[in-house]
């Protein structure tokens, strides 16, 4: 049987895990060859078995310059091309905002805006000239970049003034790619989430910590918020992990190949009052 993604070659951050784990599995079950990257290599390679075969594993801390370029020469190791980029690698670290830390801010930063950033400055030539050969062989080849963000990038939310602003930048570095890349027919466009049931937005009971260096930080939500986000969701829930890569997955189909510089909103209607 056929994929709609036989001959392409994908990589994943964030994929040991939640939306990440279940784009990698989506995008292999279609025929995508996947290079999945993540923090922590234990559960990476329980992704990596889900795969049955379509994928290899590449743990490192993405925050790491390096780390980015070893990403893209993997691809190119393994698999000889790279079709397919999803930057969904992320954690968050709220905080009301008068008490909000440089440190807060600057990890937001650092995960959201500059890891993408780089990773897609590391894909850069691979995907440019590959480009550059179809056009000079007369064929129109899409490829694919779909960065994650959020609704809270697109609309704010309480508590996660670094979260959102940095969500937001990558909106307008997804938008200004666009532009740069539309005609090397490299579609780049963002997915918008809402609340995704996620170790993010576990009860904070539930949800466990991240460690980050020498710090543990705290993830989750109270479970007094996590039942207010589900009454403001039209269809009466958040989304299931495979839901949300659903968004991720027909952005990287032939499908969306018209589709471009957008950002999709994926988040059952959800809405913050603020467009």
């Amino acid at each position: 049987m056929t994929g709609i993604l036989d001959g392409r070659v994908a990589i994943v951050t964030g994929a040991a895990r939640g939306i990440g784990q279940a784009t990698a599995a989506l995008l292999a079950e279609h025929g995508a060859r996947v290079v999945c990257a993540d923090l922590d290599g234990d559960a990476l390679k329980q992704t990596v078995e889900l795969l049955g075969g379509r994928g290899v594993a590449v743990a490192g801390d993405l925050t790491d310059p390096a780390v980015p370029q070893e990403l893209v020469a993997r691809a190119i190791e393994e698999y000889g091309q790279l079709d397919i980029l999803v930057n969904n690698a992320g954690y968050t670290w709220d905080g009301i905002f008068h008490k909000m830390t440089d440190e807060q801010l600057t990890a937001m930063l650092d995960i959201h805006l500059v890891v993408p950033f780089r990773l897609l400055r590391a894909a850069a030539p691979v995907l440019r000239e590959a480009a550059k050969r179809d056009a000079a062989q007369g064929r129109e080849v899409f490829r694919k970049v779909v960065n994650v963000v959020s609704i809270s990038g697109t609309m704010g939310n309480v508590g996660q003034a670094n979260y959102s602003a940095a969500k937001s930048a990558l909106v307008g570095l997804t938008k200004t790619l666009a532009k740069e890349w539309g005609p090397l027919k490299i579609n780049v466009n963002a997915v918008a989430f809402g609340f995704v049931e996620t170790r993010l937005t576990a009860a904070t009971a539930d949800a466990g910590t991240f460690d980050r260096g020498d710090r543990q930080i705290q993830l989750g939500i109270p479970a007094q918020i996590r039942e207010q986000a589900a009454a403001r969701i039209p269809l009466g829930r958040g989304a299931t992990p495979a839901e949300a890569a659903g968004g991720i997955f027909l952005l990287c189909t032939p499908w969306s190949n018209f589709v471009h510089g957008q950002v999709v909103t994926v988040a059952g209607g959800q809405s913050e009052g603020m467009s």
